[in-house]
């Protein structure tokens, strides 16, 4: 299974409008969102332009969360799960989370294969055991190069996904 993972978008329509075309381009099955998509039509957005599921971890630049959830509850494939989700993809554990410090914590913990997090906007890969743990930078394009992740479940492998590469 492909699964895409975004993080930092702040309101960025365009730079999200490129990478949800690349991962609908690539095949993804699964969109998961680390948090500060900021404004509720993001949540919108990622809906209209992605038809399987969507899992979204609320960040510290996320503003109407009220508005996020009823904007949500118009979309059968969306989830908010707050601030923190775990889910079961294809054979993997996968953790989500905003904020590095924990990530790198719940990664140690050795009971996930994938942990994902964004807020410092910086693209990050490292094997902590058998565990990944990801940051796929910023959709935004504030602080660097604007990106997203791929992951595979079955092969157990991350790549960075550079836009307009």
């Amino acid at each position: 299974m492909k699964v895409a993972i975004l993080s930092d978008s702040h309101d960025n329509i365009w730079n999200l409008d490129q990478a949800l075309s690349a991962v609908n381009e690539v095949g993804c099955e699964v969109l998961l969102h680390c948090g500060d998509l900021v404004a509720p039509f993001i949540v919108a957005q990622l809906a209209q332009a992605f038809g399987g599921p969507i899992h979204c971890v609320e960040g510290n630049n996320d503003g109407d969360g009220r508005l996020q959830l009823q904007v949500a509850a118009g979309f059968s494939q969306v989830s908010l799960h707050g601030p923190y989700a775990e889910l079961e993809l294809g054979s993997r554990s996968i953790a989500l989370i905003h904020y590095p410090e924990p990530a790198r914590r719940i990664a140690q913990c050795g009971h996930f294969d994938l942990v994902c997090y964004g807020h410092d906007h910086q693209a990050n890969q490292e094997q902590i055991g058998e565990c990944i743990l990801v940051n796929p930078g910023e959709v935004m394009g504030r602080f660097g190069e604007p990106s997203w992740g791929l992951y595979d479940t079955e092969a157990h492998r991350y790549t960075r996904q550079p836009l307009g590469a």
